[in-house]
């Protein structure tokens, strides 16, 4: 008998440790330093504190940060990702030298071809997903006057379920040295072992469909707080933008996701079981798999930007200090997309020979769908006229949406009629309409977000100063980087190029595109230097009211940051905006009761390692170990089910107590004198602080607490 065999499945062996340069450097700087950065940060706060309060918290806040550190450190490494793409295509003319082994630029075409799959992947479902999800857990609750979610285990099992993802989607780095080198929708017949023998396109199956599986689960968990935790008097037309468009969000995704989930399953039935659904070989239709997988895709894009729709609403409202011009208007408008973003999918594959019926129908859907967008920016608008503009850097991140937005959408509209489809598809105008809607609607719409919320998540805003220096290194970089592709794409330049001919002309302005992603690179380390900047000055910046922004909903009637409770009394609403009316009137006199919460639990967590396992067992072919993890699974999930000691009671006596510490350890507000006189932190001034820091540490050999 074959231990070894029957141990370690059919394809692990030794070859599939880090043995290039770029797998050992994943393992360490995307598995090794994160692991560390834990361990570090459970011996300083101690790991019972690390584990207790967040690892098992069920308390939606804290999921919602734990949602946007992994987003953010995702980003980083899609960005990185970006960063190698654009210098790959800056060398890639067949003038130039090549090094590191290859004809044309630094990278192969075949580790090209994985980069792209694997940064398409990382920053739909892994970053902008992820920093959504983490702003609707955060803020929704706060909205609607609810303290939890409906379902407090399913939400923090759909976060671990996605940092499972995570695990998997760099998994590759340490144990098979390849990705899927497929496009980042991995394309049948190309998905299939035919074409991708490797571990690859397993890895890609697996990290999406564990990470699916979670958005689906949080999804139904969104939709059922909103519908049935609505504070007294809030009724469906009295909910904020932000959560009208997390809902509608949430609505499309438990339509879609469970279709991705059937994709995938029947990708990997022909990979491990060896059927036949996407191979033409055994009579599968590679048709059938474009057809699913872009019924999902399409509208994960609107489910990605209408909560990003909902921020704008909040943001335009607050800073400019005036009721939205037509909330009815604006809430039509998000139904009116995420109904329509159902009916466009096809005009993804129009040159595959679906007809001209067909493309007919999809074509006009594809500009009809531009109706409700374009009424939502004039309602945006519209509240901007006449009102009192305060120029911050929320406000700002909204206005570079604009500008972003209307060239993605110009370019969609252009993409929807079929005759133009066909000269443009597969081309880099199509990558940069995809770019110009997922990073000026999206990303923007997060940063717009996080700006705007921040004093919530930690007690104190963000340094607008610094703010502003990353908000315009990020206009001028996307505009440097994705408008030279469209024009690129018009001259016939396709995408997923890894090389190309000089005599094409295209070099200058791929080398622009490079120097416009490394323009991006210096917006993202001054949004690290704006946070790192805010943390040293958190007691000048804190936020003793509440409500710094002079906010209109509930979520500026707690205090920042929010209390675990939320709400020391569920509040009555009676208008839209229903802190603004409070504010009109007195004040009502604080009231305590006693409050019902979850007690924390690690079921998600085990139930994630497990998944995360038997995903591994299928990516190696391990059956004992997928076998001994889908078990572990149901029989976690029955333990849990069987868990009748999970909540527990605060009383009013102790919520009046904790509020009582709360309001005695509160930072003092800045006198008049202090925050005319006072101005937030710059670049240089962050700068000489660290070095003096540095100079500190050195010469008293300790670590002193910023």
């Amino acid at each position: 008998m074959n231990w070894e065999h029957i141990i370690l499945g059919n394809r692990l062996n030794m070859d599939a440790l880090p043995h290039e340069w770029f797998t050992i450097g994943g393992t360490f700087g995307f598995i090794l330093l994160p692991i560390a950065a834990v361990l570090l940060l459970g011996k300083i706060k101690g790991w019972k504190w690390l584990w207790g309060e967040w690892f098992t918290s069920v308390d939606p806040k804290r999921i919602g940060i734990m949602y946007m550190i992994v987003a953010g450190f995702m980003l980083l490494r899609g960005g990185l990702d970006a960063l190698m793409l654009w210098l790959q295509q800056a060398l890639g003319s067949s003038n130039m030298p090549g090094f590191l082994g290859v004809q044309h630029g630094y990278l192969s075409a075949d580790h090209f071809q994985q980069i792209v799959t694997a940064h398409g992947n990382i920053m739909v479902f892994f970053v902008a997903m992820a920093f959504i999800f983490g702003l609707v857990n955060f803020i929704v609750p706060l909205q609607i006057g609810a303290r939890d979610l409906a379902f407090p285990f399913l939400n923090t099992l759909g976060f671990w379920l996605y940092v499972a993802g995570v695990l998997m989607v760099n998994m590759f780095f340490a144990v098979g040295g390849q990705y899927a080198a497929t496009g980042w929708l991995a394309i049948a017949p190309l998905q299939g072992k035919m074409f991708s023998p490797g571990v690859g396109v397993d890895y890609w199956i697996w990290s999406l469909q564990i990470s699916g599986v979670g958005t689906t689960i949080a999804a139904i968990n969104f939709i059922v707080t909103i519908i049935k935790m609505r504070a007294p008097g809030m009724s469906m037309w009295k909910l904020p933008l932000f959560t009208w468009g997390s809902l509608c969000s949430m609505c499309m995704a438990v339509a879609v996701f469970p279709l991705l989930t059937a994709t995938l399953f029947l990708s990997f039935f022909d990979r491990y079981l060896g059927t036949h659904f996407f191979t033409i070989a055994g009579g599968g239709d590679p048709m059938l798999y474009t057809s699913m997988i872009w019924m999902w895709g399409h509208p994960e894009v609107y489910i990605l930007v209408l909560p990003a729709f909902g921020v704008f609403g909040e943001v335009v409202s607050v800073f400019s200090r005036k009721p939205i011009a037509s909330y009815v208007t604006a809430v039509l408008g998000m139904i009116g997309v995420s109904s329509l973003a159902l009916s466009v999918w096809v005009h993804h594959f129009f040159t595959m020979g679906s007809g001209a019926d067909v493309n007919a129908f999809f074509g006009l859907m594809s500009m009809v769908i531009a109706i409700p967008t374009a009424v939502l920016m004039y309602v945006w608008i519209a509240t901007l006229y006449k009102g009192r503009i305060r120029f911050s850097v929320p406000m700002l991140w909204f206005l570079g949406f604009v500008w972003t937005f209307t060239i993605g959408g110009v370019s969609g509209v252009m993409l929807g009629i079929p005759p133009v489809d066909f000269q443009l598809h597969n081309s880099l105008f199509l990558v940069a309409h995809f770019h110009s809607n997922v990073v000026g609607g999206v990303l923007f719409g997060i940063f717009c977000g996080i700006n705007y919320w921040f004093p919530k998540f930690a007690g104190f805003r963000l340094n607008e100063r610094i703010g502003r220096n990353a908000f315009w290194f990020w206009i001028v970089g996307f505009s440097l980087s994705f408008i030279p592709m469209y024009i690129l794409g018009l001259m016939g330049a396709t995408r997923r190029l890894d090389h190309y001919d000089a005599s094409t002309g295209w070099q200058p302005l791929y080398v622009v595109m490079l120097i416009g992603g490394l323009t991006i690179a210096i917006g993202v380390a001054l949004q690290l230097a704006q946070i790192l900047a805010s943390v040293i000055e958190r007691k000048r910046l804190a936020d003793t009211t509440g409500d710094p922004w002079d906010g209109r909903t509930l979520e500026w009637s707690t205090a920042s940051p929010v209390p675990e409770y939320n709400f020391t009394h569920i509040p009555t609403v009676s208008t839209r905006d229903a802190f603004w009316e409070m504010k009109k009137k007195a004040l009502a006199k604080q009231k305590f009761e006693d409050i019902h919460a979850v007690k924390n639990t690690s079921a998600g967590v085990w139930i994630s390692a497990f998944a995360f396992l038997a995903g591994f067992g299928f990516v190696w072919e391990i059956t004992w170990l997928w076998v001994v993890s889908l078990a572990a699974i149901v029989i976690s999930i029955v333990m849990k089910a069987f868990n009748e000691d999970s909540e527990y009671v605060i009383p009013a006596a102790d919520v009046k107590k904790m509020e009582a510490e709360r309001l005695a350890h509160k930072p003092k507000a800045p006198t008049a004198a202090e925050a005319d006189s006072a101005e937030d932190m710059s670049v240089w001034e962050l700068v000489k602080w660290l070095m003096a820091y540095a100079m500190e540490v050195v010469r008293t050999k300790r670590w002193r607490k910023l």
